[in-house]
């Protein structure tokens, strides 16, 4: 029995002695990137989309993370909470919200969008959640009113519960062809780099300082 005992906890410190000494760390930060097409990667191997290169990006500056993509294509902020209620069973640190873009090139209520992102927040906020809230921003052909007020939604959200956030989730990506596919909406492979670097940068300062 003291044998089989030993034996235990031999191969325990083995273990951690692997586990030590291969960089590996278990207080890993859980990120849900909770979004629509922009985020699932639609047009673009799953590897080429930004969650997946996000967290190889943050893996190789040192930051012990893990992504999920929780990205629907034709998602609104509509499912926003209910989505996210779903994740919240995986205990994640922090959740990116990368939703609206659909609500607004539908036409849809911005009052309502904002109502159905702030219950998303409240949630993640009430789950002692971190959030990171992604700006979007729709072309002008929907009227300087609508567009102004679309875009404005999201600071507003920020500013009313103290949010980090990304001004333009698709800044340098947006209306640039070379780095979108033909439909002239979605990102390619190149477009999903440059909007990795993006989120890298306002996501970066949530996170645990590297040890």
């Amino acid at each position: 029995m003291k044998f089989i005992r030993r034996k235990f906890i031999g191969l325990v410190l083995v273990i951690f002695g692997v586990t030590a000494f291969s960089g590996i760390t278990y207080a890993q930060t859980l990120i849900v990137a909770l979004g629509d097409s922009l985020t699932e990667g639609f047009g673009v191997a799953k590897e080429e989309a930004y969650p997946h290169l996000l967290e190889q990006k943050l893996l190789q500056k040192g930051h012990a993370v893990k992504v999920i993509n929780a990205g629907i294509s034709g998602s609104t902020s509509a499912s926003a909470a209910s989505r996210l209620r779903w994740y919240i069973r995986t205990n994640p640190d922090i959740v990116i919200i990368a939703l609206g873009g659909n609500d607004g090139l539908r036409g849809l209520s911005v009052e309502h969008m904002k109502s159905k992102l702030a219950e998303a927040i409240e949630l993640a906020l009430s789950e002692k959640i971190q959030v990171l809230l992604a700006g979007m921003q729709i072309p002008r052909n929907y009227g300087t009113e609508y567009t102004e007020s679309f875009r404005n939604a999201f600071y507003e959200l920020a500013e009313q519960y103290n949010l980090q956030m990304i001004p333009f989730l698709l800044k340098g990506v947006g209306g640039v062809s070379s780095l979108n596919q033909a439909d002239g909406i979605h990102p390619n492979p190149e477009g999903h780099q440059i909007l990795t670097r993006t989120v890298i940068e306002y996501l970066e300062p949530l996170l645990p300082k590297r040890q």
